[in-house]
């Protein structure tokens, strides 16, 4: 039994919204952290007080980095989504169908989750599929996996070849 892999290549938003992020965070990290008064800024009182809220400030990126989407797999029981460090999965026994729809997550608003440091996922809503989970890298490559009591929008590298191959497992 073979697995096909794929890829979850990150598009543009996500490039640009991770790395502006992750450079905003950490200079307000590092303005926190220098000992210095300037007028017009908001004095942190000691050294202990600076390193700390430096630390919750570099918590925020880091708190994002274990959600990162590496690829998916599609086995004999479903679909894999790996993350960094475990793996989400989707069975082929609660799955009804699956379709390419680039641009699934437009106009889509946020319930809970990460709408764009390092991923796109979490509890999603929108008009065309209601409440959905996201595990997304780029809106422009998306795939939504309806199943029996959720919806789900994946962003592999190849969507069609992704889609014929879940088809093909769902009709096996």
């Amino acid at each position: 039994m073979t697995h096909h892999h794929f890829k979850a290549p990150w598009g543009r938003t996500l490039l640009i919204i991770s790395i502006l992020t992750t450079l905003v965070m950490l200079g307000i990290a590092i303005a926190l952290s220098l000992d210095r008064q300037t007028p017009g800024f908001i004095s942190l009182p000691a050294l202990p007080t600076r390193a700390l809220s430096a630390a919750v400030v570099l918590l925020i990126p880091l708190g994002a980095v274990p959600f990162i989407i590496r690829g998916y797999v599609i086995t004999k029981d479903g679909i894999l989504i790996k993350r960094l460090w475990w793996n989400t999965v989707l069975p082929f026994d609660e799955m009804s169908s699956v379709e390419v729809e680039p641009l699934a997550l437009c106009h889509s608003f946020r319930t809970c989750g990460n709408g764009g440091l390092y991923s796109f996922t979490g509890y999603y809503w929108n008009r065309q599929l209601g409440h959905f989970r996201a595990y997304v890298t780029d809106l422009n490559r998306t795939v939504i996996v309806r199943m029996k009591n959720r919806t789900a929008v994946l962003s592999p590298d190849d969507p069609e070849a992704f889609a014929r191959a879940v088809t093909t497992r769902l009709h096996a």
